[in-house]
C-alpha cells in the first residue's frame, strides 16, 4: 500500500511559461507570421466577406516613432483586428505624408551645416534628398510599427511621394481647376518669415510672447454732422509694424461710445490737456488709467454718429495722404482695448475680409523675408523679424515715429498667447502674397452647390466617435475662409497650373491636364521642374504666352487625397472608407483636408466614420519633452516589457481623452498582464490531454458550467457592441473583470478540486474541462485583437483538441458563435444570489484564518443562517463545494448573536465551526469516511475510486 498520492493528483502541466520573456518571444512571433505568409492568408481566406476599410492616416517620414505614433497605430490595429474577426475583409493599407516643409528643413539644415546656399542646388538635385530622406524613414518606421504588433499590407503601403500617388493628386488639383473653384488671389495669410512660406492653421502652435503695445490717435477729418470735428478716434494694437498698412478702423454697431476730453494729465502721460478723443463708453477708466490722463465726458456716441466718419493715417503727411474710412465690424468687442480696431488689411483675416467686403485696398507692404518692400516710405527696407525668427526693427520705427508725429498717446508691452510656426518655433506674421485658393462659397455644378454646404452636409451624414467631433469640425468648416493650398517651397508637389500672361487667368485645358498627369505618373512630380513648358502644352499654345507656376502644394491636400489613390480603383479595398481614426488635432488638419478635398470633387466625405483620440502625457499630466526626461518611447517599452504590455496600456485608458503613461503606470499594466497570462496558463495547464471525446453536453452540466457558458454570453453580447462601438476601454476592462473574479477568484477556485482530484472520466470534471476549452477557445479569440503576441503564444500551446482549434493562427479565427442555450438570465440571476452568500461565507471563514483557529477554509464545515430566497437559491447545490469547505448546514431563519455578516448582503448570517474527521491525504478535505477503507485508510470514498480507476 502506497502513502505516496501526489502523483495521482492531476495537477495543472503545461508548456506556456509563467514568465514571459516578451521582449524575446515577440520577435520569434513575428518571424513565424513572416514566413508563414500571414497577411497573404488573411486575405485569401476572407475574399468574399463585407469589407471593412479603415484608411490609416499618413504620419509623417522624419524619425523615430514616439508614444503618440504608437498609441494610434494600435488603435487602428484593434479596429482592423477586432472586425477582422467578427468576419469582415478587414484590409489595412498602411501609408505615410512625405512631402513638405519638415523634410525639406532638415535638409536645408544639413546645407545650412555646411555652409551652403540650398537656393543654389539645382532643385532636382535638392528634391532628390528630400526623398531619399523620406524613404529612409519610412523604412525605419515600418519595422518600428511591426514591432508594435501592428497588422497591415506591409509590403504595398501608400505613400504620397509614389509616382502614381503625385500623379493622382495633380490630377486631383486638375479637378478644382476644371471646376473652376480653383484660382489665384492676393489674401492674408499666415506666414513663416524663418521658412519664407504660407502655413496652414494646422501648422501653427501657440506660445506667450511679449509684444509692443500702442494707443494710437487718428485725427478725425470729416464727421456725421460735425459733432466729432476735431477729436480723434484712438485704437490699441499689440502690433504696431502693422500702421504701415493701416486702411481703416472698425468700430462695433451695439456699442456705446464717448466722446472723451482729457481734463488734466498724469506725470509722463503724452495725452495732452483739452484734446478730445472718442472710446467705447466702458473703456473709458480703463484706458485713462493706461496712457494716465482724467477723463470728462462731454457726450454719448452712437453707431450712427460714426457712419461715414473718416480719419487721417497718422502718419499723413509723411508719405500716408488717403483717409482712414470708419467701418462696422461684428468681430470688434468692448472687452478689451479702446472698442475700435486698426484695419490693415493685408496683416489679418478679419481685416482682410472687411476690407474686401468695403472695396478698401489691400496694400502689399511686408516681403517674405519680413522686410518691408523699397515702394513703402518710412518703413523701407526695415523688418519685422530677421530671418532667425528674432524681432526686427520696425515696431521700434513705427511707435518713434508715431511719437514724433504727436500721434502715440501710450506705448506699452505685453506677454499673450502668440501662433507660431510648429517647425521652427518662429512667430508667424499675416502678410498679404499671392497665393493659389480653393473657393469654399464658389457654386461647382459638378458637386451641385458650394463647397462649403457640400462639406457641412457631409458632417451631418458622418458618425463621429466621440460626438464632440462633430461639432469641433462642423464650427471649423461653418466659419473657415477659402482654402489656401499653395506653398512657396521646393518639396511637393508643384502647383502644375500655367497661367496666361495677358489676362492671369488659369489655363483649364484637360488635355494640357493629362499630359501633366501622365508625365507624373511615369517619372514623378519632378517631370515638371524637368520638362520644357511646351511638353505639356502641346502644339495648341505658345509657351511664351504662359506662365509656370512653380509653388508647392499645400501637404494638407497632399494627405486629403489619400482616398482618391488609395482606396478608389482598388478591388481589396473600397470608397468611401468605414473610418478615419487620428488625434483629436486632425479636425483641423487630415479629417478637414481629406473632407473638403473630396467634397469639392465628389460631393461628399471619403469616410462614413470619424473617431479622434486624445494626446499622450506624461504621469503628471506633462507634455513629454526631452528637456524634461519624461519621454516613454515605445521602442524603450518594447524592450523592457514588450508590446503587449504597451497594447494593454492602450486598451485600459480611454482614449478619446488625453492619456497618460511613464513607469509607474507600465508597471500597473504588466501587474493585468500578468493576470491575463496566468488565467492562460491555469487553462492550458487544467486542459493538458483534453480531448473532445470527454466533451459534455449543455444540458447535461451541472449548474456552475452552465453559469460560466452563460457568462460567456454575455460576454459576447457586450464584446460585440464594444467592437462596434470602438470601446476598447470596456472590452479591456470585461476581459480582466472575467479573468480576475469569474475565473481566478470564483469558478477555478471551486472548480481545482474537481480538477486536481476526480477520476479522469467523472462527469463533473469532464464537464468542467468542456467548460475550460471553450473559455480558452473565446478568451483567446478576444484577446487575440489586444494582446496579439500573448493570444497566439497561449494558442500555439493548446492541446490537440479544442473547439476552433484547427487554426494554424489564432489570427486566422473569428469570434466564436454562442449557442442561443448558453444565455440564461434566469441562471444568472440565480448565481449572483449564490456568489453573494458564498461572499459572506469567505468574510467569515478569513476572519477564522486571521485568529488563526483554521488554517485552510477545508477545516471547515460552517453554519449558515439564510432569509428564504438563499435556501431556494441553494437548491441542488452542493454548499460545501461552492464554498470549498469540508461541509456546511444551510439554515432558515435568524443567526444567533455574533453571527458574521456583511453590511451589503442582507439574509446571511456565518457561524463558523470547524469539519468533523480526518483530513484526506489527497484531496486534504477533512471528513469522517476517512481511515474507513481497508485498501486506502488515508483518503476519503472519492479518492479511493479515484486512484483505483
Amino acid at each position: 500500500m502506497t502513502t505516496d498520492y501526489k502523483s495521482s493528483v492531476f495537477l495543472p502541466k503545461t508548456d506556456f511559461p509563467m514568465r514571459a520573456g516578451l521582449p524575446k518571444k515577440e520577435p520569434e512571433l513575428l518571424k513565424r507570421w513572416a514566413e508563414m505568409k500571414l497577411w497573404d492568408r488573411l486575405r485569401a481566406e476572407s475574399r468574399g466577406r463585407p469589407k471593412f476599410v479603415l484608411h490609416d492616416g499618413p504620419p509623417y517620414a522624419n524619425g523615430n516613432l514616439h508614444i503618440g505614433h504608437a498609441l494610434n497605430k494600435i488603435l487602428k490595429d484593434l479596429v482592423s483586428r477586432t472586425q477582422q474577426m467578427l468576419g469582415k475583409d478587414s484590409h489595412y493599407v498602411p501609408g505615410w505624408d512625405c512631402h513638405g516643409l519638415p523634410i525639406e528643413w532638415k535638409i536645408e539644415e544639413q546645407y545650412r551645416a555646411k555652409k551652403q546656399d540650398k537656393d543654389q542646388v539645382p532643385i532636382v538635385e535638392f528634391r532628390r534628398e528630400c526623398r531619399a530622406f523620406a524613404d529612409h524613414w519610412i523604412t525605419v518606421q515600418r519595422e518600428e510599427f511591426k514591432r508594435l504588433g501592428v497588422d497591415g499590407d506591409w509590403d504595398n503601403y501608400y505613400s504620397t511621394m509614389k509616382y502614381e500617388s503625385e500623379a493622382v493628386i495633380v490630377r486631383e488639383l486638375g479637378k478644382f481647376l476644371m471646376n473652376g473653384g480653383l484660382y489665384k488671389g492676393s489674401k492674408a495669410v499666415l506666414w513663416s518669415v524663418v521658412e519664407k512660406t504660407a502655413l496652414a492653421e494646422a501648422e501653427i502652435e501657440y506660445h506667450d510672447h511679449t509684444s509692443d503695445t500702442i494707443h494710437v490717435r487718428f485725427p478725425v477729418v470729416k464727421s456725421n454732422g460735425g459733432k466729432l470735428d476735431g477729436a480723434a478716434i484712438v485704437i490699441w494694437t499689440t502690433t504696431p509694424w502693422t500702421m504701415p498698412g493701416n486702411r481703416a478702423l472698425a468700430y462695433g454697431k451695439d456699442i456705446a461710445y464717448a466722446l472723451v476730453e482729457v481734463a488734466a494729465v498724469g506725470e509722463g502721460s503724452k495725452a495732452r490737456v483739452g484734446e478730445k478723443l472718442v472710446l467705447a463708453r466702458e473703456l473709458v477708466e480703463a484706458v485713462a488709467e493706461e496712457t494716465k490722463f482724467t477723463p470728462k465726458i462731454l457726450a454719448e456716441v452712437t453707431a450712427d454718429d460714426l457712419e461715414g466718419l473718416i480719419a487721417a493715417h497718422p502718419f499723413r503727411g509723411r508719405g500716408f495722404e488717403f483717409d482712414v474710412r470708419l467701418l462696422p465690424g461684428e468681430f470688434v468687442t468692448a472687452d478689451a482695448g479702446t472698442g475700435f480696431v486698426h484695419i490693415a488689411p493685408g496683416h489679418g483675416a478679419d481685416d482682410y475680409e472687411l476690407g474686401i467686403a468695403n472695396g478698401v485696398e489691400v496694400p502689399d507692404t511686408v516681403a517674405e523675408d519680413g522686410s518691408y518692400y523699397p515702394h513703402v516710405p518710412l518703413f523701407a527696407g526695415k523688418r519685422v523679424y530677421t530671418q532667425d525668427g528674432k524681432k526686427g526693427d520696425a515696431n521700434r520705427t513705427a511707435i518713434a515715429l508715431l511719437d514724433e508725429m504727436g500721434k502715440l498717446l501710450a506705448a506699452g508691452r505685453i506677454t499673450h498667447s502668440y501662433p507660431h510656426s510648429w517647425r521652427s518655433k518662429a512667430p508667424v506674421i499675416f502678410r498679404n502674397a499671392p497665393q493659389w485658393f480653393i473657393s469654399m462659397d464658389k457654386p461647382i455644378a459638378e458637386i451641385g452647390g458650394t463647397l462649403r454646404e457640400k462639406a457641412l452636409a457631409a458632417i451631418d451624414a458622418t458618425r463621429f466617435v466621440p460626438r464632440a467631433g462633430y461639432n469641433r469640425l462642423r464650427s471649423m468648416i461653418e466659419t473657415r475662409p477659402d482654402w489656401n493650398v499653395s506653398r512657396q517651397r521646393a518639396w511637393g508637389v508643384p502647383i502644375a497650373v500655367f497661367v496666361d500672361k495677358k489676362t492671369g487667368e488659369p489655363l483649364r485645358d484637360a488635355e494640357v491636364m493629362d499630359r501633366i498627369v501622365e508625365a507624373f505618373r511615369t517619372e514623378g512630380a519632378d517631370a515638371w521642374f524637368d520638362s520644357p513648358p511646351e511638353r505639356f502644352l502641346g502644339n495648341k499654345y505658345d509657351a511664351a504666352d504662359f506662365e509656370q507656376v512653380t509653388d508647392i502644394l499645400d501637404v494638407w491636400f497632399d494627405s486629403g487625397c489619400t482616398h482618391a489613390f488609395t482606396l478608389e480603383g482598388n478591388d481589396r479595398l473600397k470608397w468611401p472608407a468605414d473610418l478615419y481614426l487620428e488625434g483629436s488635432d486632425q479636425h483641423r488638419g487630415w479629417f478637414h483636408s481629406s473632407l473638403l478635398e473630396s467634397c469639392g470633387t465628389r460631393g461628399r466625405a471619403p469616410y462614413d466614420g470619424v473617431l479622434t483620440h486624445g494626446f499622450t502625457l506624461d504621469e503628471q499630466g506633462r507634455k513629454m519633452s526631452k528637456s524634461l526626461g519624461n519621454i516613454t518611447a515605445p521602442q524603450a517599452v518594447c524592450d523592457q516589457y514588450g508590446a503587449d504590455i504597451l497594447r494593454l496600456w492602450v486598451v485600459g485608458t480611454d482614449y478619446t481623452e488625453d492619456q497618460r503613461i511613464g513607469p509607474e503606470i507600465l508597471k500597473h499594466q504588466a501587474e493585468a498582464y500578468r493576470r491575463l497570462r496566468n488565467t492562460l496558463r491555469y487553462l492550458l495547464g487544467s486542459l493538458d490531454g483534453y480531448s473532445s471525446d470527454e466533451t459534455v453536453g449543455h444540458a447535461e452540466m451541472p449548474e456552475l458550467e452552465r453559469w460560466v457558458l452563460h457568462r460567456l454570453a454575455e460576454l459576447d453580447t457586450v464584446l460585440r457592441r464594444a467592437v462596434d462601438d470602438y470601446d476598447f476601454h470596456t472590452i479591456a476592462t470585461e476581459l480582466h473583470n472575467f479573468c480576475a473574479v469569474d475565473l481566478s477568484a470564483f469558478y477555478f477556485d471551486i472548480r481545482k478540486d474537481s480538477i486536481y482530484c476526480d477520476a479522469a472520466g467523472t462527469p463533473r470534471r469532464r464537464a468542467a474541462r468542456t467548460v475550460m476549452a471553450e473559455v480558452f477557445s473565446f478568451l483567446t479569440a478576444w484577446l487575440a485583437p489586444i494582446t496579439c503576441f500573448t493570444a497566439e503564444e497561449a494558442w500555439l500551446a493548446r492541446p490537440g483538441d479544442m473547439p476552433d482549434g484547427k487554426a494554424e493562427s489564432v489570427h486566422l479565427r473569428l469570434y466564436p458563435i454562442i449557442p442561443p442555450a448558453w444565455l440564461d438570465t434566469a441562471l444568472g440571476e440565480k448565481w449572483k444570489t449564490v456568489r453573494a452568500l458564498r461572499r459572506v461565507v469567505t468574510g467569515a471563514l478569513e476572519l477564522e484564518r486571521a485568529e488563526k483557529r483554521i488554517g485552510s477554509s477545508l477545516q471547515a464545515a460552517p453554519h449558515v443562517h439564510v432569509a428564504p430566497e438563499y435556501l431556494k437559491a441553494l437548491e441542488g447545490l452542493d454548499l460545501s463545494e461552492i464554498c470549498i469547505t469540508s461541509g456546511g448546514h444551510l439554515v432558515v431563519g435568524e443567526a444567533p448573536a455574533g453571527a458574521f455578516t456583511l453590511p451589503d448582503v442582507a439574509g446571511v448570517a456565518v457561524v463558523p465551526s470547524l469539519a468533523q474527521g480526518t483530513k484526506c491525504a489527497r484531496c486534504w478535505q477533512v471528513l469522517e469516511e476517512v481511515g474507513k477503507s481497508a485498501v486506502h485508510p488515508l483518503l476519503c470514498l472519492r479518492c479511493e475510486d479515484a486512484v483505483s480507476a
